[in-house]
């Protein structure tokens, strides 16, 4: 079997990276209204550490946060061989994909439940009763604070990923890809932390200022560390694409996207 063409590779790339990314994305949307406990995971009780005021700093974080990694790899790496337009252009797309997700959603969960489907699923696991509707619509709807919020959150760190990740490359030139890599997620993580929760549950919610700085900065803790631990999996993603591509052709693309960027 002949090896595809090399503008088939590129975009056999693209679509490859932008499945990866639109789709963990869109997940980390859909689970993200599960707050967990991440002492808990462990059998440990709440830290309690005092943070400011009153609040108290437990390690509780967004269920979103698990798989969110993932998407901030894969935009460093569309960075790197696709430019600031290649983020650009998945992200918008991205965002019109999440908005669709939760019309669809909005008009589903306003659906009138059959009968027979309440009075089925109308026990738990344990015999206790509960309403299954209430429970659908509450798992799945969201609040449009909650949208607005991570619709915003999530622009404004991608294009902020983007163009410190080509500040960083024109400095580094094609040597430290931690460094780019690892320095663009850092800052636009620490705004999608902070501005993601202010905008839907300060503005838009009930929570205290301080209880927002302090779910905030746990996601951005751990946001950070899997940063820095995930950074070997760059070389290996670029080893593999790099591979595929031929070195040739993968120095090439790197380049245009440097200098587009």
């Amino acid at each position: 079997m002949p090896l595809p063409s090399t503008a088939k590779r590129r975009t056999n790339l693209f679509l490859v990276l932008s499945g990866i990314f639109i789709s963990n994305a869109l997940l980390a949307e859909l689970i993200g209204v599960k707050i967990f406990s991440g002492e808990a995971l462990f059998g440990l009780p709440g830290a309690q550490v005092p943070l400011l005021g009153d609040a108290k700093l437990d390690f509780n974080l967004t269920a979103g946060v698990i798989i969110w990694p993932v998407v901030f790899i894969t935009t460093d790496i569309i960075n790197e061989y696709f430019g600031k337009a290649g983020v650009k252009k998945i992200s918008v797309l991205t965002v019109m994909l999440i908005l669709y997700a939760f019309l669809v959603i909005t008009i589903v969960t306003g659906l009138p439940p059959a009968p027979f489907w309440l009075e089925v699923n109308s026990l738990d696991a344990q015999g206790n009763a509960f309403n299954i509707n209430t429970a659908f619509n509450s798992v799945y709807r969201q609040g449009l604070g909650i949208i607005l919020g991570s619709v915003v959150a999530f622009l404004l760190s991608q294009f902020l990923d983007a163009t410190v990740f080509h500040w960083l490359r024109h400095i580094t030139g094609s040597q430290k890809i931690w460094l780019r890599a690892t320095g663009s997620t850092l800052v636009s993580q620490l705004v999608d932390s902070f501005v993601v929760l202010f905008v839907a549950f300060y503005l838009f919610g009930n929570w205290p200022i301080e209880q927002i700085l302090s779910v905030a900065t746990i996601n951005y803790i751990y946001k950070f560390c899997v940063a820095i631990l995930l950074t070997p999996l760059l070389y290996v993603a670029h080893y593999l694409i790099d591979s595929y591509l031929g070195e040739k052709e993968a120095e090439v693309l790197m380049e245009e996207a440097s200098e587009e960027g």
